[in-house]
């Protein structure tokens, strides 16, 4: 009998009259990926506003162990759902989300870091006409301009994020003997915050031009997607960013200054070819932080003009140097504050915590620290001469994620550059890395003889191999054969 002998009903034909036809497959699969989305997002934002009341770094470590770890599933989630929906609605969804998540992270003071306070000391004292390199905040020069927020006296001294000065005075300013570490880009944030403040509002201003950095960096990487004609994939890569429990934490509840280089960053590699204003962007950038300087390579990558890498390099370098004029003049060398004596005595601590952590499993501490600067010099050869000129943020990421891995920070904060980068190649594996510091920063000091630090950057390193074999031409090809195979047996 043939197949024709049953008329077969139509898709989205009624049964009856009162019926109305069944929508369309597509349609209903990208309403139910809005919704669950959505969805996702609410509870991500929830978990994000409960960890930052309920956990802290020191004395409620569980409570913040528990948040990220449902943090980071909800993530993962929303990331795979939203790239369903369709495309003006994900990129509302992005932009809603990333500033969602951001006003929930401000629903408490720093909970895993104490680096604001320095911020909020370095931004009254530049209001006080006073450089901030020239003094350490235990000077006795600097007396008139405490308070009780930073340097309470009453009570004994105890309680997360509290320490004495040489002098016995109690204060929440890390390292409060040695003047300030940060270039003079991060200054002038601290300073402009400080001028735009309340005089009462302690944390919450430095909270809130966090959020504001991160939400706009979600906006600049949207820009992005859509300014290299991939309107489709900007949205999920920019939630990669603008959605990971990182972000809130670090750049919005420890309202970390990293996010300005960020920022900077991204609009350098993503909205300007490799000239002046790529150079003059990372420049800026480099200027708040020094990691930045590791997207240059990234930035100068195919370019084989010797006038155009000179324009970059010299714009980079001219930015640097009249960003630190004006404290030259106040401070003479002192401007380096206390930034030499970080970078050595940053080994790290506590205990089995070291630099080089991966490359100490297979050779010896004295040569472990050449052995990195030689693959990282190799490395910023290959991205030089081998990376993709339409995409010089594949580069910045490879030598940026590989710096990371090789020297092993205890610091989470220093791999929101990567989250950046991660969010304009999407490239997610990387993410592991970012992991790795905050399993680290978190339990390093609980290990209990446990090799934490190795194991979390070992780890991902196996993580980031997998996702790059994966990615390989042939492994696709492979794959697209296995697949071929098995769909003609079915």
């Amino acid at each position: 009998m043939s197949d024709t002998a049953f008329p077969q009903r139509r898709s989205g034909s009624p049964r009856s009259g009162t019926e109305h036809p069944a929508a369309p497959p597509r349609r209903t699969t990208a309403r139910s990926a809005v919704t669950v989305t959505t969805l996702l997002l609410a509870s991500l934002t929830a978990v994000v506003a409960v960890t930052v009341r309920t956990g802290d770094d020191s004395s409620h470590l569980g409570p913040m162990l528990i948040g990220y770890g449902v943090a980071w599933l909800l993530f993962a989630a929303a990331v795979r759902a939203v790239r369903r929906a369709p495309r003006r609605v994900a990129t509302a969804l992005v932009l809603a989300g990333s500033a969602a998540v951001a006003v929930a992270a401000l629903a408490a003071p720093p909970r895993t870091s104490t680096d604001m306070f320095r911020y909020a000391w370095d931004g009254r004292v530049q209001a006080a006409g006073i450089s901030p390199y020239a003094y350490p905040p235990a000077a006795p020069q600097l007396d008139r301009l405490r308070d009780e927020w930073l340097f309470p006296d009453k009570g004994d001294c105890r309680g997360w994020g509290l320490t004495r000065t040489d002098r016995g005075q109690c204060t929440r300013i890390n390292r409060p003997g040695v003047p300030t570490i940060y270039p003079p880009v991060a200054e002038g944030w601290f300073s402009a915050v400080h001028l735009l403040s309340p005089a009462d509002g302690r944390h919450k201003p430095l909270q809130v031009g966090g959020a504001v950095l991160a939400v706009g960096t979600t906006a600049a990487l949207l820009a992005v997607g859509r300014r290299r004609g991939d309107p489709e994939r900007a949205a999920g890569r920019a939630a990669l960013w603008g959605w990971c429990p990182a972000v809130p934490i670090e750049a919005v509840n420890n309202a970390h200054v990293d996010t300005l280089g960020v920022l900077l960053t991204v609009l350098a590699l993503g909205t300007a070819t490799a000239g002046v204003r790529r150079g003059a962007l990372l420049g800026a950038a480099v200027a708040v932080k020094l990691l930045p300087v590791l997207a240059l390579p990234g930035a100068l990558s195919g370019v084989r003009s010797p006038a155009r890498v000179a324009r970059v390099a010299a714009a980079l370098l001219a930015v640097v140097a009249l960003a630190y004029v004006p404290y030259v003049a106040a401070s003479g060398a002192g401007v380096l504050g206390y930034l030499p004596g970080y970078l050595h005595e940053e080994g790290y601590s506590p205990g089995d915590v070291h630099r080089f952590a991966l490359v100490r499993l297979v050779l010896p501490d004295s040569a472990a620290e050449v052995t990195v600067v030689v693959l990282l010099a190799l490395m910023a050869l290959y991205v030089l001469w081998r990376g993709d000129p339409a995409r010089p943020w594949r580069g910045a990421l490879l030598l940026t994620g590989t710096a990371l891995l090789l020297v092993s920070p205890t610091y989470p904060w220093y791999a929101l550059l990567l989250v950046g980068l991660v969010a304009l190649d999407g490239r997610w594996e990387w993410l592991t890395v970012t992991l790795a510091g905050i399993v680290l920063y978190l339990c390093g000091r609980q290990s209990h003889g446990i090799p934490v630090q190795a194991l979390s950057y070992g780890v991902a390193a196996v993580c980031v191999v997998v996702g790059a074999v994966v990615r390989s031409e042939s492994a696709r090809r492979f794959l697209g054969r296995y697949t071929g195979v098995l769909r003609a047996r079915v």
